[in-house]
């Protein structure tokens, strides 16, 4: 798999609306993206994966999704379900709400920041 840099991926809108509506206090997903947002991105990863190939998914999501799944002791299908369900993990990994996630065995590539 290769990956192609995203630029700066922003919440779509209407997820951002209604994860704020519905969560008005807040989430860890959602203090995470606040507050880690441009930590790392995609172009962070790149050295990891082949130049050629089927596109990944954004390993910058898959990092998000790995620091959410420890901050929240989820199991690998856990946090899939999570991504796939809720909105602030919608939020958090700027993703529409219709997204439909991505499968629990997903790793990123040699194991690197892939949860146990």
């Amino acid at each position: 798999m290769s990956v192609r840099p995203r630029p700066g991926e922003q919440v779509p809108s209407l997820t951002a609306q209604v994860a704020r509506a519905s969560n008005p206090g807040g989430t860890t997903a959602i203090w995470v993206r606040d507050r880690l947002d441009g930590l790392w991105n995609d172009e962070d990863f790149a050295d990891w994966y082949p130049r050629h190939g089927r596109r990944s998914l954004s390993p910058a999501q898959l990092a998000t999704g790995c620091v959410l799944q420890f901050l929240l002791g989820l199991s690998d299908r856990q946090a899939a379900e999570a991504v796939r369900c809720r909105i602030d993990f919608k939020y958090a990994l700027a993703l529409e709400l219709d997204d439909p996630g991505f499968h629990h065995s997903l790793r990123i590539p040699a194991g690197r920041l892939a949860p146990a």
